[in-house]
């Protein structure tokens, strides 16, 4: 019950935030965390509850903005037809780079990530096809309402709230199947986890799948709202890193904990940008590295796990109990 009236009072407040403070700018913001919270809960399935700490996610990021602006650019078609493309693009990809790199662990997989990442960005910016480092471009004046292409923040905000619960409720859902599971007790020792029959291999593999096309969605919604989209914006490594301190900072491995990072460091970012205009722009670099040290050396865990039930003194299995 208690559960039930925290989720009641967190979706009262969000669906009414932009009632309360309507503001172009507050709206703008609102938008934006809900936009990186669902980057970062996708992140999350892979780097949270499998363990697999990905820094070069904003492949599967870029993958949903270029097929979005591409439907649009190359097509004239909506830019909203492009998701389905830049997911099965995505979900592609990750197969094919999941099925080496996720035979690394540790630090090497996240190297491996990042170099991949690197590459990407440099083809597409030599790629005349996909705009060079010019970039693509959606929809200047919207034809109709799939165009997505709105004046107002206002419009996003409720859109990405919707795929924010979508994605969420992928989340809840996939922690309590048998891949949930099977990725916690790969966590937490593959070694272990596969001498008790859990397939690691593929679970790793299904879950990089399902967090690249998840991701996807979150880069295509990315560049309907901005409406273009070129190598900095849709494959620069800040992106990675950002999503990835977002999962950490709120708790990575818990559903919420991404939606708390990004309220934190959204709003950061963007008042810090807005105050010191382009001279903040490096200082942001500094921000994200202090949060990694501060939350590697005091709360490993994440804010959430601040909050987590902590079992009364006795109460654990094999504690004495008082006479």
């Amino acid at each position: 019950m208690r559960r039930l009236l925290w989720l009641s009072v967190l979706s009262a407040v969000a669906i009414a935030y932009p009632l309360l403070l309507s503001s172009p700018f507050q709206q703008r913001l609102g938008a934006l965390v809900l936009l990186y919270a669902i980057a970062a809960s996708a992140w999350n399935i892979v780097g949270g509850y499998a363990g697999q700490v990905s820094v070069g996610h904003v492949v599967f990021f870029g993958c949903g903005a270029y097929a979005a602006m591409g439907a649009y650019a190359k097509f004239g078609l909506s830019p909203l037809f492009g998701i389905p493309g830049g997911i099965v693009i995505a979900a592609a990809l990750a197969a094919v780079i999941g099925v080496p790199t996720l035979r690394l662990s540790g630090h090497y997989f996240s190297m491996a990530t990042i170099a991949v990442a690197e590459t990407m960005r440099l083809i597409v910016t030599n790629t005349d096809y996909l705009g060079a480092a010019v970039g693509l471009s959606g929809p200047t004046v919207a034809r109709n309402i799939f165009d997505l292409s709105f004046i107002s923040s206002l419009p996003y905000y409720y859109l990405f709230l919707l795929v924010l619960a979508i994605t969420l409720f992928i989340t809840w859902w996939m922690t309590n199947s048998r891949m949930g599971f099977y990725l916690r007790a790969i966590k937490d020792s593959e070694r272990a986890a596969r001498s008790l029959g859990a397939p690691a291999s593929r679970t790793k593999l299904y879950a990089f799948m399902l967090s690249a096309a998840l991701t996807s969605v979150a880069g295509a919604l990315y560049a309907m709202m901005f409406g273009f989209v070129d190598p900095e914006s849709g494959l620069g490594i800040l992106i990675s890193v950002k999503i990835l301190i977002m999962a950490a900072l709120g708790g990575a491995g818990l559903l919420f904990g991404p939606l708390v990072g990004a309220a934190i460091l959204v709003p950061l970012e963007e008042i810090s940008n807005s105050v010191l205009g382009g001279k903040g722009a490096g200082l942001t670099f500094v921000v994200y590295g202090a949060i990694i040290v501060l939350i590697a050396r005091f709360q490993p865990g994440g804010i959430l796990s601040l909050f987590k039930r902590r079992p009364k003194p006795g109460s654990e299995v094999g504690a004495p109990h008082a006479p």
